[in-house]
């Protein structure tokens, strides 16, 4: 314990005599100079990019067709307008100095200055792949401040610094420097990982011999691969013992069998509804009260939009338990019905005929499966039918269509005079006396 007290107070030490040299260094008259020269650029750059930033914004909106990758990249540039100039002034001005001035520590402080901005502006370009916000910064600031060291040359005693600041159980050890290696290298693998799978989930959704269902298969499955092994290679690569991992998971195996049943029940009929093909992206679906297509599948869940525009999210488990109505499994054909009834002194074969002929006008209803109309019964007061005809587009709606042949029926009948019966009751008024006020006569009571 004494040997790493000891040791971490020559760490401090060192580095900072090293830091009071390279103070030393820069406020000497002819380094101070190169710092002077540096504010000055850094103040011309900021003045560039105020009188860039909107003429490049509006140049941009102007690229009408440009791919959306390319208008992101432009985003990007617009966002680090500063330091890019300040790149490139500092290099031209490095340039010139070599010129003018032959003696290396004339221009040693501007060299350094234009390197190091150099290096911050490829970590922040290169950190843009990475779309987790907090990793994305994770991974910027400890690149900049890696490569700020590797420049002023005190990479090596802060890396002994980290490796000191130690936490140690046993045979374990973890340092502060470990822990950043650990999170840096998980972070370049988790992103290599998405952009690949990226790619991938790209080419697989363009084969069209892959189901809709197969395809998502795919690559859930390959995000899985992935990710996982960007993540234990990244523990791996840094020195972690795996064996003590894989223990864990066992007993976390264990916890999750009992405590999460129903995330592992979701799981396991998100993959199976996969397999079997029961449901796929773009189906039209009811269960229950609900009625839409599919959206997407999850993991967990399946996301269905209604015609109203909601958005429901439907636990995979539901979709394999309960009675499903997939109105486009094996074909898009629909075949709908509606009831109607029409008086008694109205020909029967006429009140077919016009609702088949009204049928057919409606634009979504199919001309090479004809409508069909047949009576139903006779009711109290209407000859009772039903009507029975076929779309092929249930994501269009069906309550639409079916208020759509309602009123083609409607227009139907009102042409040809047939009639639409309706319960009707009369009702008459009785003095004390049991007579009729209407008529005059008197109303014979049934007793009790």
């Amino acid at each position: 314990m004494d040997t790493d007290l000891n040791t971490l107070v020559d760490l401090i030490l060192s580095l900072w005599a090293r830091f009071q040299s390279l103070a030393a260094l820069i406020l000497s008259p002819r380094q101070f100079t190169q710092i002077v020269l540096a504010v000055v650029l850094l103040a011309v750059a900021h003045l560039l990019a105020l009188w860039l930033e909107p003429k490049l914004q509006a140049w941009t909106r102007n690229r009408e067709g440009w791919a959306k990758w390319r208008l992101r990249w432009m985003v990007v540039i617009r966002q680090r307008l500063r330091l890019i100039l300040f790149v490139i002034l500092s290099w031209i001005a490095v340039v010139v100095v070599r010129q003018i001035i032959v003696w290396p520590s004339a221009r040693y402080i501007l060299t350094l200055v234009a390197s190091i901005a150099t290096a911050w502006l490829i970590v922040a370009l290169a950190t843009r792949l990475i779309r987790n916000r907090f990793m994305q910064r994770l991974v910027s600031w400890g690149a900049w401040i890696w490569v700020t060291l590797y420049y002023v040359g005190l990479l090596d005693e802060t890396y002994q610094l980290l490796d000191t600041l130690a936490l140690e159980f046993g045979e374990f050890r973890l340092s502060v420097l470990l822990l950043l290696q650990a999170l840096v290298a998980t972070g370049v693998l988790l992103t290599l990982a998405r952009l690949i799978t990226q790619t991938t989930s790209t080419r697989v959704r363009q084969n069209e011999d892959l189901s809709p269902s197969m395809q998502v298969l795919v690559v859930k499955v390959l995000q899985l691969v992935l990710y996982g092994a960007a993540f234990f290679i990244g523990l791996k690569a840094v020195g972690f013992d795996l064996t003590g991992l894989a223990v864990l998971s066992g007993a976390i195996g264990v916890g999750l069998g009992f405590g999460l049943q129903k995330v592992v029940s979701n799981l396991v009929s998100g993959i199976i509804i996969l397999l079997d093909k029961s449901i796929k992206p773009g189906d039209v679906i009811s269960l229950g009260e609900t009625f839409g297509w599919i959206n997407s599948l999850g993991a967990r869940y399946v996301s269905i939009t209604t015609r109203d525009g909601k958005e429901y999210l439907i636990p995979n488990e539901d979709l394999i338990t309960g009675q499903v109505v997939n109105w486009s499994h094996s074909n898009d054909f629909v075949r709908l019905d509606i009831h109607f009834g029409t008086a008694y002194h109205n020909d029967p074969h006429k009140v077919r005929a016009i609702a088949i002929e009204a049928a057919s006008s409606v634009s979504r209803v199919l001309d090479d499966r004809r409508p069909v109309c047949h009576i139903v019964g006779f009711g109290d007061s209407s000859v009772d039918y039903i009507l029975r005809f076929w779309i092929s587009d249930p994501t269009g709606g069906l309550t639409n269509i079916r208020g759509a042949v309602f009123l083609a029926l409607w227009d139907a009948f009102e042409a040809a005079g047939i009639s639409i019966p309706f319960p009707q009751r009369e009702i008459r008024m009785l003095d004390e006396a049991g007579m009729d006020q209407s008529t005059g006569t008197a109303s014979k009571m049934s007793p009790g």
